[in-house]
């Protein structure tokens, strides 16, 4: 029998129709304090992103989690994220094999990025994507309000080539903007990922540690033979599905400083 949907509402969580960009989909909406926007990974607004938004809920932000693909709630299988991939990749929105493009999505999620930061305090508000939605975070940087971009396993474009491998996964003109922010107003971009993750290559950060210099600190956990957390070659969700508490993984720690990251960026004194 299939795992049931357990709706977010259930856990408290406020839903609402957010419209931006010509784009519209549910937001769900919890916490108190500084404003993070995150990003569902594939398959959607699985039990596992409810987990990590809950988890910086309880650290003492205001979290946005918009719904732009996937059922609320459903647990992932495998069938659910093929199904999910299969729509991804055609769609216009997510533009999922294009290089050196700018994605509808993003200008919703930058959107969805200045409405919470009109309303939350803080000194902007953070954006973390995971997977398909890694690096989209990096793209809404391009607007002031997003002041820590958080960037998990990005794997858009998909990396069928080393052209797309090599792919920041925004535009040059976007790229250049998130730049000058790095020189002018001190951004900086926090990278996650598995060494061997194959979905979202080294190639990718090498591109961005190229560009951004020392404003872009990456995080990247061992998932190579006989690594010490007994993760698997294929290992690949950074801050939720790998992450084990008792005793605390390396996983475990790169959520924390997620959390870290988010303080020292958004915090109203800092």
């Amino acid at each position: 029998m299939a795992d049931a949907v357990v709706s977010p509402e259930v856990a408290g969580w406020r839903r609402a129709p957010f419209t931006g960009a010509g784009l519209t989909y549910d937001c769900f909406e919890k916490g108190e304090g500084p404003g993070i926007v995150v990003v569902p990974e594939i398959p959607g607004l699985t039990p596992d992103v409810l987990g990590y938004a809950e988890h910086l809920v309880g650290a003492g932000f205001t979290v946005v989690i918009p719904s732009p693909f996937g059922t609320p709630g459903k647990p992932e299988s495998a069938l659910y994220v093929l199904g999910i991939v299969a729509r991804l990749c055609v769609s216009k929105e997510f533009r999922a094999f294009a290089t050196n493009a700018q994605r509808p999505i993003t200008q919703y999620l930058r959107a969805v990025a200045a409405d919470l930061a009109a309303r939350t305090p803080g000194r902007g508000v953070g954006v973390i994507g995971m997977c398909f939605t890694g690096g989209f975070g990096l793209a809404t940087a391009v607007d002031d309000v997003v002041a820590a971009p958080v960037l998990s396993q990005p794997s858009v474009p998909l990396p069928v080539s080393a052209k797309r491998r090599r792919d920041p996964g925004l535009s040059r003109q976007e790229l250049d903007v998130v730049k000058e922010r790095t020189r002018t107003d001190g951004l900086c971009v926090l990278g996650l990922r598995f060494s061997k993750d194959a979905a979202s290559p080294a190639d990718r950060f090498a591109t961005l540690r190229a560009e951004l210099g020392d404003a872009f600190e990456v995080i990247e956990l061992d998932s190579g033979p006989g690594n010490p957390d007994g993760y698997a070659k294929s290992a690949h969700s950074v801050v939720t599905r790998e992450v084990q508490e008792n005793p605390p993984n390396s996983a475990f720690h790169a959520r924390a400083r997620t959390v870290e990251f988010f303080r020292e960026r958004l915090s109203p004194t800092s």
